[in-house]
């Protein structure tokens, strides 16, 4: 980030004033929506990916509603979350549930959602076999190693026949929960498994949505697939979060609304080459108590 230097005329209040300018882009707090003269309200939003077309769309469309949205872009998902709970974000989009849930855990925070947008697969792939029956015993599976898709990988696999799990696994699952396994599993770092793949160092690799689209993955190289309808991916529906004493703002629901129409869902739906379900009949109510579930069992895990 960088800051405006104040010349030497300036006086001590403006100097100090500039340097509480901070967080993308040295951009005032937004914990208040603010209005403009006109009667527009600016609504500051944080995501991983705020240059992708779907937010041009969503803009002019709120835009028609009175709002001015603001994407700011940010790499890394604490800091999306640390900006809702600090104020210097108004609302986040960027994560599923069950990460939501271990931020809150972890940092004693209070972000909740209040809109789903959709689940992404994470599927299996593999550039030598063309089906889960193909892999060898013994074959080794590169998974992602951070927690959240860790578990999930291992459900997947599982429902995969490819191994089983303590109690039929869950959310919160470990390779410590694995009770038989045909496979050797490799956890890696996500941004590693396309990698574990493509130099043999994995026969297979389970890959989320993204990494897969920047590895050049196509659809031909999956050969297990979670069904996006199962009622065990409800962790993993990605949500609008706000702060819990916000939640019950009036302006939500035009944004919910607006990234559901017709286009916006059409750009989000070609940017991810078809691979989502839109979870646009989840209610904020009933995303809040998954998360209350959620929490509650990372909470008894720990």
């Amino acid at each position: 980030m960088t800051k405006n230097r104040a010349p030497r005329i300036l006086t001590a209040l403006a100097v100090l004033a500039a340097g509480m300018m901070a967080f993308a882009g040295c951009a005032p707090a937004a914990s208040e929506p603010s209005s403009s003269s006109s009667g527009t309200q600016k609504i500051v939003l944080g995501a991983d990916d705020a240059t992708e077309a779907h937010w041009g769309i969503l803009k002019d469309k709120l835009a028609k509603e009175g709002i001015e949205l603001e994407v700011r872009n940010f790499t890394d998902g604490v800091q999306l979350n640390n900006g809702v709970k600090d104020g210097d974000l108004d609302i986040n989009l960027f994560q599923h549930l069950i990460f939501l849930a271990q931020y809150d855990v972890d940092n004693k925070a209070d972000l909740v959602p209040i809109g789903a947008t959709a689940v992404y697969p994470l599927a299996l792939y593999s550039e030598k076999y063309s089906s889960v029956d193909d892999l060898p015993e013994g074959a080794t599976v590169a998974l992602p190693n951070n927690p959240t898709n860790l578990a999930r990988a291992l459900l997947n696999l599982q429902t995969a026949g490819l191994l089983t799990l303590k109690d039929g696994g869950n959310a919160l699952s470990t390779p410590a929960d694995v009770v038989t396994s045909k496979i050797e599993l490799k956890p890696v770092d996500s941004n590693q498994t396309v990698t574990a793949l493509k130099d043999g160092s994995a026969q297979a690799a389970v890959v989320n949505n993204t990494q897969a689209q920047r590895g050049g993955l196509g659809d031909d190289r999956i050969i297990f697939k979670e069904d996006l309808d199962a009622p065990k991916l409800a962790p993993y529906i990605n949500a609008f979060v706000v702060k819990a004493d916000r939640k019950d703002d009036k302006v939500w629901k035009k944004i919910i609304d607006a990234y559901h129409s017709t286009e916006v869902e059409a750009s989000v739906t070609e940017l991810n080459q078809g691979n989502l379900k839109f979870k646009a009949e989840w209610t904020s109510a009933q995303l809040q108590d998954e998360l209350a579930r959620l929490e509650d069992d990372i909470r008894a895990h720990k």
